[in-house]
Formats: C-alpha cells, sequence, structure tokens
C-alpha cells in the first residue's frame, strides 16, 4: 500500500467502510461523503477493471462505460502492477456469483 495514503484518518474511513452491512448503507454513507461524481468515477473505474479481467478491448469498454483511454490505462496498470486488490474483490464477487447460481 502506498505509505502516503497509510494515516490514522484513512485507517478511520476504512473502518467506517467495513462497518456498513448492506447496500442500503453503502447508498446513504457515500452519498454524504462524496459527490455524485466522485461516486461515479469510481463505479466507472470498477467497471473498467472487471472489463479488462474479461479481456474486452479499450475501444469496448471505452464505448459502454465512457471512460477515457487514460482512465483505462490507469485501471490496466493497476490491474497489471498493483496491489491486486481489484483482482481479490472481483474474484470474490465471481464465486459469490457462482455459489448463488449453485444454490
Amino acid at each position: 500500500m502506498n505509505k502516503k495514503i497509510h494515516t490514522p484518518s484513512v485507517d478511520h474511513l476504512f473502518d467506517a467502510v467495513l462497518s456498513l452491512q448492506n447496500k442500503q448503507e453503502c447508498y446513504d454513507f457515500f452519498e454524504d461523503l462524496c459527490t455524485v461524481n466522485e461516486i461515479l468515477s469510481l463505479s466507472q473505474r470498477f467497471e473498467v477493471a472487471t472489463m479488462l479481467r474479461r479481456h474486452d478491448t479499450y475501444l469496448k469498454i471505452a464505448e459502454q462505460t465512457g471512460a477515457s483511454t487514460a482512465t483505462i490505462s490507469r485501471v490496466n496498470r493497476a490491474l497489471n502492477y498493483g496491489n491486486d486488490g481489484y483482482d481479490m474483490v472481483l474474484g470474490r464477487i465471481e464465486n459469490e456469483d457462482r455459489d448463488d447460481k449453485n444454490q
């Protein structure tokens, strides 16, 4: 993790996020914490990461998400050289989806 963001304030924020218990609580908290554009930007990056993991093309990703090639490249760099956070979370979501389908 980037040492510049590893601070008591960020720890406090992450503790708050970890305390959220459902999607509605996430909506309530993030709407208070962030602007609409910040939430949409975060969700766009996450969608870009999902599509990059499926090996979709930059063109398809840009068309479907509206993300710039710079944003797509930034997310791709994080997927390839980052802390594996995207892969961890996307893998968990995929496993949950698989479990839900098998029930």
